[in-house]
Order: C-alpha cells, then sequence, then structure tokens
C-alpha cells in the first residue's frame, strides 16, 4: 500500500533523485566466464591460498576457477582477477544473507553476471506464504532491465492498480455506495455535490511520463517460486536453507570475508551481502546491535525505533460497485486512517493503522512471531474490534471489515529506523541492502522496491570490479550511490504517517460539522497544493529511477491484455464466493521472522 504527503522534503528528493538515479543500461545477460589462455604463477599462487583457506575453515563446496589471468598491473600483489565474459580471472564469490525480495533478486541479477552466489536463508525450506507485494514503475523497470523473462513471468501474474483511481476518500463522507466521483473543490459551493474524493493520485501520468509499466501487486509466492526458478536455471544449488549467517569476519582488502553460519560451520566469500530483513543479523555484527533485543519499553529494538503504529491487515473476497474502476484507496477520518487495494482474483487486501503502543497486540503476526492464542483475549472478534474503532465512518469501510473472516485478521507493530548518514552500510568485503539497513513504513509502497533497485545497483558496480583488492572501494560507492534517494523514500515513508495521524482530519466543508477542528481547515487548504504540486512532484521523483528507459508502447500492451484476464478471475472468485461462501486467506500477510522451520516469505 501507499501513502504519500511530502511538501517539506520537495528540495531533498529532487537533489536525491538527481544523485541517485544511473543511467540506462543494457540488459544483463548469462554468459560462461571466458578463459584468456593458461594461468599464471601468482593467479596458481592465489588459488592455492583461496583453497587452503576454504578448507581450513571448514567452507562447504568451495570452487575457485581461474582460467587465466593476465598480470594486471592495477591489481595489488595478494588480490584475485576477477572475471566476467570477455575478462581473464575467476568468478566473484558472493555470500547473500536471507532469501527475500532484495537477497533473490540480487542472486539473480549476480548469477547472470557470471557472479559464484550462494544464498544462505534461515527458513528449513520455502513454501507458498504470504500476501501481496506492491512494485511501483520504478521497480519494474528495474525487474525488465535484469531480465526479459522474468519480467514476463511477473506481468502473467501481476495485478495492475495504477491504471486506475487511486487517491484519498474522505472517511466520514463517502456516502456508502462505492460511488466513482471527481475529487474537484465543487462541494464547498454547491450542498448536492459529493464529497467522497478528496484527492486522486497521478500514478498513471507520472509512469507516463517515463513510459513505464503501471504500479500494481503480485502475490508473495508467485514470486517466490518465478526468482527461485530463474536463479536455478543458472545454479541449481544457489540456496541452502536451513543455516543462516549469524556472523562475520571481514579479511581486509583483496582477502575476503569469512561467515558464521547458525549451525556452528564457516563459510568464506569475496563478499558477503546482508540482506536479512529489519533484525538482520549481519547489522547486528557491523553496527555492534544485540540481535533483536528490545528496550524495556518496547520503543526500540536493535537500532530500530517504533514509529508510534500498530496495523491491522485482512483480506477479503468482495464485489463492490468500484471495484474494476480501483486500484486502492485510502480512507482518512480523525486519528487513523484505513486502506483498501485490488490485489487480484476478486481479492480486496485492507490495512488499518492506529497510533497505539508497541505491544498492544490483539491479533496475532506472522511478522512477530505471536499466534492467536497468546493474545489478551484470543475469542475476540477482530473485526468488531476494528469497527469499533471507526465509529461513525463510511459504510464502505464497515462493508469491507464485515466481508473479512474474523480468523483471519493479523496485527503488526510498524518500526523503522533513521537513514545512516553518519555510518556507511558497508564495513570491509561485507555490505547491507534492503530492509537491513533502510527498512521503511509501508505507506509508499517503496520497501521492495527499494530492494530491487538496491540489488541492480549494486551488481553493476561489482560487476565493474575487476580485482578482490578493489571489492572495499566498490562496496563504499554503493553506499555513496544509494543513500540520498534511499534517504528520501525512507523520509517521505515515514512523513505520510505522521502528517495523515497527526496533522490530517476529516476536511472542513460549509454544509456540515464533521470537520470543525484546526487540522480539518488545514486538511481542507491542503487539497489544491497535495493536488497540483506534492503528490505529482513526488511520484515524479519516485518513478526517476528507471533504467530501462522509456519502454514506448508496452505498458499500454501490457494493460490491455491483463484487463482482460482480471476480469474473468474476478468474476469466477465472485461466483465461488457466492455459492461457498468466504474462507480465510493464506497465513500470513507479513514475513515471519522467528522460527527457521516455519515457511518462508520474500
Amino acid at each position: 500500500m501507499k501513502l504519500n504527503l511530502s511538501a517539506a522534503f520537495l528540495a531533498l528528493a529532487a537533489t536525491a533523485a538527481s544523485c541517485a538515479a544511473f543511467a540506462p543500461r543494457p540488459a544483463l545477460t548469462s554468459a560462461p566466464v571466458a578463459g584468456a589462455g593458461a594461468a599464471a604463477n601468482a593467479a596458481a599462487s592465489r588459488v592455492s591460498r583461496w583453497a587452503l583457506s576454504a578448507e581450513a575453515n571448514g567452507a562447504n563446496g568451495v570452487s575457485i576457477n581461474v582460467n587465466g589471468a593476465n598480470g594486471d598491473a592495477t591489481a595489488d600483489a595478494a588480490s584475485d582477477l576477477l572475471s566476467l565474459p570477455a575478462r581473464p580471472g575467476r568468478p566473484l564469490k558472493v555470500a547473500i544473507a536471507g532469501g527475500g525480495v532484495g537477497g533473490l533478486t540480487a542472486a539473480l541479477c549476480m548469477l547472470k553476471k557470471g557472479f559464484d552466489v550462494t544464498v544462505y536463508e534461515k527458513t528449513a525450506e520455502f513454501a507458498r506464504f504470504g500476501g501481496p507485494i506492491q512494485f511501483a514503475s520504478n521497480a519494474l523497470s528495474v525487474l525488465k532491465e535484469i531480465d526479459a523473462e522474468l519480467f514476463d513471468r511477473i506481468m502473467d501474474k501481476f495485478t495492475f492498480t495504477g491504471t486506475r483511481a487511486c487517491g484519498i476518500k474522505d472517511g466520514l463522507r463517502a456516502d456508502g455506495s462505492f460511488r466513482m466521483t471527481g475529487d474537484s473543490l465543487d462541494y464547498v459551493f454547491n450542498p448536492d455535490a459529493p464529497a467522497d474524493w478528496f484527492v486522486k493520485f497521478p500514478l498513471k501520468e507520472c509512469a507516463d511520463l517515463y513510459g513505464l509499466p503501471y504500479t500494481g501487486v503480485v502475490d508473495r509466492p508467485d514470486l517466490q517460486e518465478i526468482l527461485i526458478d530463474e536463479c536455478r536455471k543458472l545454479k541449481p544449488d544457489f540456496i541452502r536453507n536451513g543455516n543462516p549467517v549469524a556472523g562475520y569476519t571481514s579479511l581486509g582488502r583483496g582477502n575476503g570475508v569469512d561467515i558464521d553460519l547458525a549451525d556452528g560451520s564457516t563459510a568464506r566469500a569475496d563478499v558477503l551481502v546482508g540482506s536479512d530483513g529489519i533484525w538482520s543479523a549481519v547489522r547486528s555484527v557491523m553496527y555492534g546491535e544485540e540481535l533483536r533485543k528490545p528496550s524495556g519499553d518496547l520503543k526500540k529494538r536493535q537500532g530500530c525505533t517504533y514509529s508510534g503504529y500498530t496495523v491491522f491487515a485482512g483480506e477479503t473476497v468482495i464485489d463492490t460497485p468500484d471495484y474494476y474502476d480501483t486500484g486502492y484507496k485510502v480512507y482518512i477520518g480523525p486519528k487513523r486512517y484505513f486502506v483498501t487495494s485490488d490485489v487480484g482474483n476478486g481479492r480486496i487486501q485492507w490495512y488499518a493503522f492506529f497510533a497505539l503502543p508497541p505491544g498492544t497486540k490483539r491479533a496475532p503476526s506472522g511478522w512477530g512471531g505471536s499466534e492467536r492464542d497468546s493474545q489478551a483475549d484470543p475469542e475476540e472478534n477482530l473485526v468488531e474490534y476494528i469497527k469499533s474503532l471507526h465509529e461513525g465512518w463510511s459504510e464502505e469501510v464497515m462493508t469491507v471489515l464485515d466481508a473479512t473472516p474474523p480468523e483471519s485478521v493479523e496485527q503488526r507493530d510498524l518500526y523503522d529506523r533513521s537513514p545512516e548518514f553518519l555510518r556507511s552500510w558497508a564495513d570491509g568485503n561485507v555490505v547491507l541492502m534492503g530492509d537491513a539497513v533502510h527498512p521503511m513504513m509501508p505507506n509508499l509502497g517503496q520497501g521492495g522496491c527499494q530492494a530491487i533497485e538496491d540489488a541492480y545497483v549494486l551488481t553493476e558496480i561489482l560487476a565493474a570490479t575487476k580485482s578482490t583488492d578493489k571489492i572495499e572501494g566498490a562496496l563504499q560507492t554503493f553506499y555513496r550511490k544509494r543513500i540520498l534517494r534511499v534517504s528520501a523514500v525512507q523520509f517521505l515513508s515515514r512523513l505520510a504517517s505522521d502528517l495523515i495521524i497527526n496533522a490530517f482530519d476529516t476536511p472542513w466543508s460549509p454544509h456540515d460539522d464533521l470537520g470543525k477542528s484546526w487540522k480539518s481547515y488545514l486538511t481542507f487548504f491542503w487539497k489544491p497544493v497535495l493536488q497540483y504540486l506534492i503528490f505529482p512532484a513526488q511520484f515524479a521523483f519516485l518513478y526517476s529511477y528507471y533504467p530501462t528507459g522509456n519502454m514506448g508502447g508496452l505498458p499500454s500492451k501490457l494493460e490491455e491484455a491483463w484487463k482482460v484476464k482480471h476480469r474473468e478471475d474476478a468474476e469466477n472468485e465472485f461466483a465461488r464466493v457466492a455459492k461457498e461462501g468466504q474462507r480465510a486467506a493464506g497465513p500470513s500477510f507479513f514475513e515471519k521472522a522467528k522460527d527457521e522451520k516455519e515457511a518462508a516469505v520474500v
């Protein structure tokens, strides 16, 4: 889901856009490592040193294949030359901690560049698990640039939301009929004019500005299966389940990194990529944090700060009058907001955000590991509880909640981190990416998108690194290239929640008494600024990273083909529910992060 308010940050956003966007690059391709004749004595010596070191450290499956070395004068005497197609040396050996969206995307990027990649994932096995994840236009451009077949397979499972009306609705004034109205100020002068929509987002217009595919969602299990399958085409045994990274020792310039695994064994690689999520074991070592330990008041946890907000989530199949006309909607009202989104197959996913203390648990959370029977009142009807917190709100909210099986409702306390301006994301031959270093609020739907950008940029930089003694500098270059853009997105994501809950209210209207506080007047006067300045600038900034360049007519063709399938799938599901009734959604909308034997989420 996404929500966006950012006036105070436009200048920084513009700076970040200019600093962070790479020029479009050719697509990554898969090819075998080319040889360069007989290996030089120095290269053979380096291979022996690596093999002995790997044996001494108990590394499994360490395979160093040097096809040749040309004595590159720029390389340190103790470093190895790194190969690419038509470049002598051996493949870069990369270990990735975590098999989530960022980790699997990085693995695929790097495998396609000819790197030797191993992913260490804590879950014992992958299974179909988790709810939808949003990919905005910038992430879709990166996926297309990584691999055209990957992009096509994701599009086959994709649900576009950015092609339809998306935006903010008045949670109290929406008349309950799910009607499609405009977002003009006519209601101020005409008491009969509808005031349902406050502001609509220019998602389609901003995507068209760059010629990019439109924002939408894909189910995590489908995404997981596609990424794993594409990686296995290049290296069948690329992932090792049930034995996550627990720590590391960076061995200095050109010497790689020793990796400590949870079962007590070790491995060695040239580079360790920490992509192991918000409670990252790699980050705990790099920044000296105590893994997963919370403060007494739960407001701090392993260097992350409680945002002040908890979110409930649910999913239902419901045939609303606006189902085919809207992508996602953000209902605003006093001290809270309620988000709904089409996630395909007739399903609506919803999120309810509340300003509550951390640990105010009323629902289970797959992400936090809690179960329903561990709650204060395991028999409480969670749908009725959430409805009670929206007393006086539009019947549109109530209709969606009433259609939701209570047992499917889950809850998560939201944590994020401040941008790391004063500490690098890299330590020697180790680097962090994705939620491991820049977790963010879900309002912009950019968490996974930024992890995908990280994976692509990191791979491009490492691919240009010709010897192992240059790796440390390359990882610092990655940090410098990403810090401004990612920090801007982090800031905007957090600002959205803070403004909606603390500064926004039901907008003022001269025709009723629903919005009479100072916040109501402020919200009313924000409307034209948001509509004509803030949101266009914000989405233009978010989509400004697009390595494919303009895709011409492809986005429109994808949309047209999708419309037919979307309607067919939805109608079939509506018919099923009418016959069989609702059923609870999958095991979780959130990531499991506690029990390594439970199913994985990407």
